[in-house]
């Protein structure tokens, strides 16, 4: 399974971005994708998650406070893909963005993943 990033930028405060992360190779399941991001000096954090429910209407997302109301996860469940849409960007948003994602290849285990990680800069 490969996860390849891209969207990442310079952008000034308030600006958007919007990232998007595509999943390949053998995928029986997507149970979660998500994104985290490590700042300059900082620990890495998640910001957004989208999990897989048993049904469609099961499927939940949740966000880091900092970024509620600002960033929207959503999926492309056809093309395995996630996006991150970031508005009213801040220069604290600045960081390396990793795409995360738990995906089964069988019906008895699941694995995470990690793509490459795209640079988010925002100017003040």
């Amino acid at each position: 399974v490969q996860l390849q990033a891209s969207g990442g930028g310079v952008v000034r405060a308030g600006g958007s971005l919007r990232l998007s992360c595509a999943a390949s190779g053998s995928i029986l399941r997507i149970n979660a994708m998500g994104w985290y991001r490590r700042a300059p000096g900082k620990q890495r954090e998640l910001v957004a998650v989208a999990t897989t429910g048993t049904m469609l209407s099961d499927d939940s997302t949740n966000y880091a406070d900092s970024v509620k109301g600002r960033f929207t996860i959503s999926r492309d469940y056809a093309k395995n893909t996630v996006y991150l849409q970031m508005n009213s960007l801040k220069p604290e948003d600045t960081a390396v963005y990793y795409c995360n994602a738990q995906i089964s290849d069988s019906p008895w285990d699941s694995s995470h993943y990690w793509g490459q990680g795209t640079q988010v800069t925002v100017s003040s």
